[in-house]
């Protein structure tokens, strides 16, 4: 892996030296030598990850990591405060300004390059998600992503086996976050992946005389409902090596004991406010997904999605010898509910035809609205005599209550509906949905609020 490293410090000789080590690691690495330099640098160069060092002139580490998380174009940027301060206020104040890690002077080579890899490789997830939700928001397809603050509690799991280092930690949680205590670990990845609301952050106390707390680590990161939830993990001091494979493994940060109360709870809000940011991010690109394959009036799935899918379900039921049915569907004198009561009124009438076409379809069955008054219901795993028998009972059931379009106004209305089944394996998509359009064609023709089926 690498990544470009933006160092700052003001003593030239620990420049260099950070700067000869990640060149070795092949990094590319760039340098500043004070906070006005840095944020200069930031907007030139775009970093993958900062090391800043917190005792500088002029404007110190903390008023720069300040300045960077604050402005919505940097606060993505990883920050790894490098400092000779070791004492717990002096991490708080820095983790209080947004910075994701501390580093003790000397700093020890292994810890910099887990640290830096683990927060590159965050990096890189975020950064996809925020090209994404850039694109869609660029073209309006969905609200503007924000940084979401600590307004409302987070979602913590605590794995301890021990009931009072456990309630001292919860104790220190409950003003600003909801602790859900597991003492234990055989059900805590089970329980954490079957949760009804996920977990915003695990945090995990390593006691490798009593559990193997690396395995539930792994199991966390291989279940796809816990694979991106933060995990930070308390460890002794002299757990050096557990620590690094820990970090290597994917955990997202660590408290060493005995644990600061203070810095315990900066170290939380960190990580619970970048997990909303990161989820806030993935529901913007998984509603414009939704929004390229659905139709924004009814709710069904669109052209787009039909032609790609029905494309897939024909090869496989083709050359399995299954069998597939499809209905075109269309609304009898739309254009004369438009004309007398409105488009306002069309509308609804189209948003109530979706609900009664999915009240008599299975979950299997494929909805779409292919455009104005037309629709393509897709039946799998459906012959043409049972599939005669739905388009009949759908039939009746659009045509045997009136819809409304307002307060005291009623439509009725009816449609036409055209049947095709899959053929042999030299079928195609195409030939399919001409099949059943012919067969809607000759519904319309022969007097409409009827079903036809193709001649093939």
């Amino acid at each position: 892996m690498t990544a470009r490293v933006l160092v700052v410090d003001d003593i030239l000789a620990n420049v260099r030296l950070l700067e000869a080590k990640l060149s070795a690691e092949y990094f590319e690495v760039v340098t500043a030598m004070n906070g006005l330099d840095a944020l200069e640098a930031i907007h030139r160069t775009k970093p993958d990850i900062i090391l800043l060092d917190v005792m500088m002139p002029g404007i110190d580490g903390i008023e720069v990591c300040r300045r960077i998380k604050a402005n919505p174009l940097t606060q993505h940027i990883p920050v790894v405060m490098v400092t000779a301060l070791d004492q717990p206020e002096d991490r708080v104040r820095g983790l209080e300004a947004g910075a994701d890690d501390f580093l003790t002077k000397p700093v020890n080579d292994i810890s910099l390059f887990c640290r830096i890899k683990s927060l590159v490789r965050l990096k890189m997830l975020t950064d996809e998600l925020r090209i994404r939700a850039d694109a869609t928001d660029s073209i309006g397809l969905v609200s503007k992503t924000s940084n979401q603050t600590m307004e409302r509690p987070g979602h913590v799991m605590l794995v301890d086996l021990r009931d009072t280092s456990a309630d001292r930690i919860a104790t220190a949680l409950s003003e600003k976050h909801e602790v859900h205590h597991v003492n234990d670990p055989s059900k805590a990845a089970e329980l954490a992946a079957a949760a009804a609301a996920p977990f915003e952050l695990i945090i995990i106390s390593l006691e490798p005389d009593r559990f193997d707390g690396l395995r539930l680590c792994s199991q966390l990161r291989s279940f796809e409902a816990t694979r991106q939830t933060p995990i930070l993990i308390l460890v002794d001091p002299d757990s050096q090596q557990v620590l690094l494979r820990a970090l290597d493994m994917g955990v997202n940060d660590y408290l060493m004991r005995p644990v600061d109360r203070q810095e315990l709870l900066a170290r939380v809000n960190t990580q619970v406010r970048r997990w909303r940011y990161t989820e806030q991010l993935r529901s913007s690109v998984k509603a414009t997904i939704e929004l390229a394959i659905t139709d924004s009036l009814t709710g069904l799935y669109n052209r787009r999605y039909l032609e790609s899918h029905l494309g897939n379900l024909i090869e496989h039921f083709s050359n399995r010898g299954k069998t597939l049915s499809v209905l075109a569907i269309d609304v009898d004198f739309f254009k004369a509910i438009n004309d007398t009561h409105g488009h306002d009124a069309g509308d609804k009438v189209l948003q109530e035809l979706a609900v009664r076409i999915k009240m008599h379809t299975r979950s299997i069955d494929l909805c779409c609205r292919t455009g104005g008054e037309e629709f393509v219901l897709v039946l799998p795993s459906t012959d043409l005599v049972a599939a005669s028998i739905i388009a009949e009972r759908l039939r009746k059931s659009i045509a045997s209550k009136s819809f409304a379009v307002g307060k005291t106004h009623a439509v009725p209305v009816t449609v036409s509906i055209g049947l095709a089944c899959l053929g042999d394996v030299t079928d195609s998509l195409d030939k399919i949905l001409k099949r059943a359009d012919e067969a809607l064609y000759a519904a319309k023709r022969e007097g409409r609020n009827r079903v036809a089926r193709s001649a093939a």
